[in-house]
């Protein structure tokens, strides 16, 4: 179901040329024409492409000049910041929540239709017992930023979604969470289409602020199990090292 832009797909390809070591930190990229002719794409494309690379450190365009390539591990390091878990659900809650609200008054018949038909995937998943498909989750939320009909607001969840899905410690959190109650993260996201459709631009709002907020108590209470587990392995250790073999007192 991806609908990734097509200018974010020749990013990331001139990204990973990049990184292997066919155009490194300091030196130019081709002119326009001849990245478009390699990768088969129009120049317009490149220039798109160009720009995101800019936007996260990895590119520096000087007009009249061309465009260099910058330090990778600077662009890599814009590109995915160090933040937590928490920190970033926190900020898709303020971000994504605003986005309903807006899709309320902007989203298409067309894109309500998408959302059912994506809701009614994750039906289907959580029937079979099943963690929701992150894929879907995905789908769903960039569908209601594209609803937006602002560039900015997309882009903003679209990088955000990058983080959730690149960074592996934010990855292994969200995982750890995708097998729990999912019939709760359905209805969720069975409530934000519901408001949607209803053109409600508060309710929209509510009900992906509730969202978000599940989401957060469901990442406690897996760090509350985890620290739990973890205390109670220390403890078998020092049980082992310290009690075993300890001979009895006369």
């Amino acid at each position: 179901m991806s609908e990734k832009r097509l200018y974010h797909t020749v990013a990331e390809k001139i990204r990973t040329m990049i990184e292997d070591g066919a155009f490194p930190p300091g030196s130019r990229l081709p002119g326009e024409r001849d990245l478009a002719e390699q990768l088969g794409v129009s120049r317009v494309t490149i220039r798109e492409a160009e720009i995101a690379l800019e936007a996260v450190g990895l590119l520096d365009i000087r007009i009249g000049s061309g465009v260099y390539v910058l330090s990778a591990k600077a662009g890599q390091g814009r590109s995915l910041p160090d933040v937590t878990a928490f920190e970033l659900t926190e900020a898709r809650s303020a971000i994504e929540s605003e986005a309903a609200a807006l899709a309320a008054v902007t989203i298409t018949e067309e894109e309500l239709d998408k959302l059912d038909e994506i809701v009614s995937e994750m039906e289907a998943e959580s029937k079979g017992q099943g963690p929701l498909s992150s894929d879907a989750d995905e789908q769903f939320h960039l569908t209601i930023a594209r609803a937006t009909k602002n560039e900015a607001m997309l882009e903003t969840v679209e990088r955000l979604w990058r983080i959730r899905s690149e960074k592996e410690d934010i990855k292994q959190a969200y995982d750890s969470i995708c097998g729990i109650t999912p019939e709760m993260r359905l209805d969720e996201h069975r409530q934000i289409a519901v408001a949607l459709r209803e053109r409600n631009p508060e309710k929209s709002r509510k009900a992906m602020r509730n969202h978000f907020k599940c989401i957060i108590e469901a990442m406690l209470d897996a760090a509350e199990a985890k620290a739990i587990d973890d205390a109670r392995r220390r403890t078998m250790e020092s049980r082992e090292r310290f009690l075993s073999g300890t001979p009895a007192l006369s």
